[in-house]
């Protein structure tokens, strides 16, 4: 069943009168992604400092924006990617999550405003992701993090970029990552799984949006099948770092996110699971209406913090 606080959240989304994101340009539909992030009631956590920088790359300057808990660091990182169907988006989307990650697992946390679709078709989000995350390994001491304690994240598409940056990782031998936190990650392009029959043309994530998604981020059908587009078909996940992957019940892209995390287990990468009842697409974004987003975010703070400081304590 359909958690009741978010049917009314879906409601009120409803109401706003705004059209489906398939039907509309590409600059309107980016204000109007915009302007719903900012109708969220989501909890906002105190950090030490928010920057904003841009990093020089072979492909341009990429946007980055740096959260930094109190503390004297070194910090763990998080370098995290947000969602929008690599269409839609930017630093502003996952705001408050950021500082939520950053203020409860007490880690810097790397925000990177990667280049969109289909200006930058693919692989630039995915060129744009790995550069950044080897420039945080590279510069990690400068803004009072520890190199050797990385991890990647993101929800939703960027959820995809933090699966295909650890495959790049492990392929190239750098930077060593600790952990992996993909959030509803989209793992794989045109595959039709029974949450995407049940769920695809209900919620706030429709098939239609993915299509057209897909249509402007690949140049052709052809590019969806590469393992930087569609980590689920990648043939070894062998050597991967741990992951933890969250999912929604009443998701389109529920059950490809829990195939990817079988497919690490079965290729002996540590990793955990969790479906969360009765939730949708972008629930971590309804965390001050929403009680299991809390839970959710709570959860993985807690994740995160066994993953960058357990070590620690060990020793």
């Amino acid at each position: 069943m359909l958690d009741p606080q978010v049917k009314k959240v879906l409601s009120r989304q409803t109401d706003s009168g705004t059209d489906s994101t398939e039907t509309v340009t590409v600059a309107e539909a980016r204000r109007v992604f915009s302007e719903s992030r900012n109708n969220f009631k989501e909890i906002v956590k105190t950090v030490s400092s928010v920057k904003n920088l841009s990093i020089d790359s072979p492909y341009g300057k990429i946007p980055i924006r740096i959260y930094t808990p109190e503390g004297d660091g070194p910090f763990p990182v998080l370098v995290f990617f947000h969602g929008g169907g690599f269409v839609l988006g930017d630093l502003n989307a996952t705001d408050n999550i950021c500082k939520y990650f950053a203020n409860g697992a007490e880690c810097i946390v790397v925000s990177v405003d990667y280049r969109l679709a289909p200006e930058h078709r693919f692989p630039a989000a995915v060129d744009d992701a790995y550069f950044a995350t080897q420039w945080v390994e590279k510069n990690a001491y400068t803004f009072k993090g520890d190199p050797l304690r990385i991890a990647v994240g993101g929800e939703s598409a960027g959820g995809n970029l933090a699966a295909v940056v650890s495959l790049l990782a492990r392929t190239n031998k750098t930077p060593a990552l600790q952990f992996q936190l993909l959030i509803y990650p989209c793992v794989q392009f045109g595959m039709e799984t029974q949450s995407m029959i049940d769920c695809g043309e209900k919620y706030n994530l429709t098939v239609s949006e993915m299509k057209w998604f897909g249509d402007h981020y690949f140049s052709d059908n052809i590019q969806m099948t590469n393992k930087l587009a569609s980590p689920l078909l990648a043939e070894n996940l062998e050597g991967l770092p741990p992951a933890l992957v969250v999912t929604a019940e009443f998701d389109p892209l529920r059950d490809e996110g829990e195939q990817y995390a079988d497919r690490l287990a079965s290729f002996g990468v540590r990793v955990r699971k969790k479906c969360y009842p009765g939730m949708v697409h972008s629930f971590f974004n309804y965390s001050g209406e929403v009680d299991q987003s809390k839970i959710a975010l709570d959860e993985t703070v807690k994740e995160l913090r066994n993953i960058f400081y357990s070590r620690l304590i060990e020793s």
